[in-house]
């Protein structure tokens, strides 16, 4: 069983940044592909990005290409997403998911596990 936990959401204005994390507690994390969703409100939870277990493969969707960042440190058992650049259609909550392959997946029924979620609210 792995349990993620994200932190750093917040109220920001458009334009600012932001990141946030999420700690794993399995301590074979680093094997595993961590991915970011969202799910803003009236919409069905989307692919944000995606890292391999050893950060030299990322994945973005088109709408966060160039302003999102995805890294992880897998001595912490931590991933991170930073966002630059916000704007107000990136408002959302904002979920960490695993997936027990080396493959990442922008599909969301390929994730075993996923934390709680952590709202960020951009203000225009």
């Amino acid at each position: 069983q792995v349990q993620l936990v994200e932190s750093g959401g917040g109220l920001v204005q458009a334009g600012t940044s932001l990141r946030l994390s999420c700690a794993a507690s399995r301590r074979t994390f680093g094997s595993y592909v961590m991915a970011w969703f969202r799910q803003a409100p009236g919409k069905e939870r989307e692919f944000v990005a995606a890292i391999t277990w050893r950060g030299d493969n990322t994945d973005y969707s088109d709408s966060v290409k160039g302003r999102f960042t995805i890294s992880r440190d897998n001595a912490k058992n931590t991933v991170f997403l930073q966002m630059n650049s916000l704007k107000s259609e990136d408002t959302a909550v904002y979920y960490c998911a695993t997936r027990r392959f080396s493959t990442s997946s922008r599909l969301e029924s390929e994730y075993n596990y996923w934390g709680q979620g952590t709202q960020v609210t951009v203000s225009s």
